[in-house]
């Protein structure tokens, strides 16, 4: 190979190299140290079912914006589950009967909660499992 041949496929290496770095950084949504945090694979299934067991444990799990309430101090949000994929993506369930086409509280302090939250299709949550629930059944979640 001639020196000029080498200029562009130099070039060519350093351009594949970068466009991967940019698009594996750009699918990181959840920062590591919370995925580390969480309950492995929790579902809103196993919280309704076993609430006992993830009592003040950090779970992860997708969800859209329904309805909120306020308090003085605290914003209420009710959120549709959407389960999450191995990515940390949110989609629809399967089905939409059933304990995972269901819905849950998620309690975020009114300071710490961005303006546009009611516009967000969807979210990904990571909270800690609070002792209470909300409508009968509804799980709360604590943000983190």
């Amino acid at each position: 190979m001639t020196r000029k041949t080498w200029i562009p496929l130099w070039s060519l290496y350093v351009a594949i190299v970068l466009s991967l770095a940019v698009s594996l950084s750009g699918c990181a949504k959840v920062p590591r140290h919370y995925v580390r945090m969480a309950e492995p694979d929790t579902t809103l299934t196993m919280l309704v079912d076993h609430p006992e067991q993830y009592r003040g444990k950090v779970v992860m799990l997708g969800g859209a914006y329904i309805e909120e309430e306020e308090d003085e101090q605290y914003l209420w949000l009710r959120v549709t589950n959407r389960p999450l994929d191995q990515d940390y993506m949110p989609h629809r369930p399967p089905s939409l009967e059933g304990s995972e086409a269901g819905s849950y509280w998620l309690i975020v302090e009114k300071a710490k909660l961005p303006g546009q939250y009611r516009h967000w299709a969807r979210m990904t949550v990571v909270g800690r499992v609070l002792d209470q629930y909300r409508l009968g059944t509804e799980p709360v979640l604590a943000r983190l």
